[in-house]
């Protein structure tokens, strides 16, 4: 029955739907739910593969997540809130990727080359995971989920770069891939501004949208030419047009419900679908050690800095179990490993299992014990300028 394209829409669908009734009932992020219904699904149900368009709605998904992420990290908070981006930002990266990357090369034996892809792949931040949750709890517009969106950014790009340094294939399109991309860059906020200005007010027809999928489109596809990840464009697309999307909360409004709606149920229902039990009960001892030290490592290089940056203790645990989630980046990392025969299968199953229970666990315990109210979002962010204002007196 599955083999006709309709039915199998509808399953993934109606697993979406249940998905959101459940997350409404109990008060829990859709998107962990998804992950969990994908694991159930797995398992139980017997959908162990996706076809190609399942893998491309998902890949959209993320891409189109990762590109609403990027845009609302609004540039004047970014810069009021740089310093204690970057310090977060790079602890949460280094930290972890040291710790991973020993532990599995000096002590699980695994060889240089597959610890330094354990390292990349637990040291991320689930962006799609924190702008999720965020956005459903309406904290994204606040101070301090501003801050924590931008510190992701940090993080994420530190494991980008690192993969990119240590296993880049140097060749012509990754020439044409970064000079394209910073032409992009640099033209994108006028380009999106005037499609705007001069054709937005023919709403129906949503040229805005239209051509912002039409960028993340081509950047994605030149980007896998150059065998890098579609997802780094889209974040940095969506970097740099944030400045206009705050002045246009209309258009991020339709993007995310076009997003959440249709695109990332497939990205997370997809990732729980990696969880095997039977390899996370036969690999149990290597996967928990692995799990603690990415959460240890994450608690120590965030949880300090958080509380230097005038987080109260609820805020600063806030943070921190967040800046330990992770998914697309990790899920990335590790494929990018077995892609290229550098992880064999087990490792990849490993490290995946690893990944997806980051980003269930230390965001269940985030919201269900150190959720921060709104007015405590934005208490930072007033807390926070006048501490610097004192510092600038003296």
């Amino acid at each position: 029955m599955l083999e006709n394209i309709w039915f199998a829409a509808a399953v993934w669908m109606g697993l979406a739907f249940v998905a959101s009734l459940i997350s409404i009932r109990i008060g829990i992020s859709v998107a962990l739910v998804e992950i969990f219904i994908g694991i159930l699904a797995g398992n139980f149900l017997g959908i162990h593969e996706t076809t190609e368009w399942i893998n491309f709605l998902a890949m959209l998904g993320s891409g189109v997540l990762t590109f609403l992420a990027g845009a609302e990290i609004d540039p004047a908070s970014l810069k009021a809130h740089l310093k204690e981006s970057l310090l977060i930002g790079v602890s949460s990266f280094l930290l972890p990727f040291l710790g991973i990357l020993f532990f599995t090369f000096y002590v699980a034996g695994w060889g240089w080359q597959q610890s330094q892809i354990a390292g990349i792949a637990l040291s991320t931040t689930s962006v799609a995971v924190v702008y999720a949750v965020m956005v459903e709890k309406g904290l994204s517009n606040t101070p301090l989920g501003k801050m924590i969106l931008a510190a992701c950014f940090i993080t994420d790009f530190g494991t980008v770069f690192a993969l990119g340094i240590l296993f880049a294939d140097f060749n012509i399109w990754l020439l044409v891939f970064v000079v394209v991309l910073c032409v992009m860059l640099w033209y994108m906020p006028r380009w999106t501004k005037f499609i705007i200005t001069k054709m937005g007010a023919t709403r129906i027809s949503e040229p805005e949208v239209k051509f912002i999928l039409l960028v993340l489109f081509f950047l994605g596809g030149l980007a896998t030419t150059a065998k890098s990840e579609a997802v780094l464009p889209a974040y940095l697309i969506g970097l740099v047009v944030a400045g206009v999307f705050v002045r246009d909360k209309t258009l991020v409004t339709r993007m995310r419900t076009i997003a959440f709606t249709i695109f990332t149920p497939f990205y997370f229902i997809k990732a729980g679908l990696y969880v095997s039990l039977p390899v996370l009960i036969s690999s149990l001892i290597i996967i928990v050690i692995l799990l603690a030290i990415k959460l240890g490592t994450k608690f120590i290089g965030v949880y300090p800095l958080a509380r230097v940056s005038k987080m109260r203790i609820r805020e600063a645990n806030y943070t921190t179990l967040l800046m330990a989630t992770g998914l697309t980046f990790g899920t990335i990392s590790a494929l990018f490993g077995l892609t290229n025969k550098i992880i064999d299968q087990s490792q990849y199953t490993v490290l995946v299992t690893v990944v997806i229970l980051s980003a269930i666990i230390p965001t269940l315990i985030a919201q269900k014990f150190f959720q921060p109210s709104e007015v405590m979002m934005h208490a930072w962010g007033r807390l926070s300028r006048i501490s610097k204002k004192k510092n600038n007196k003296k």
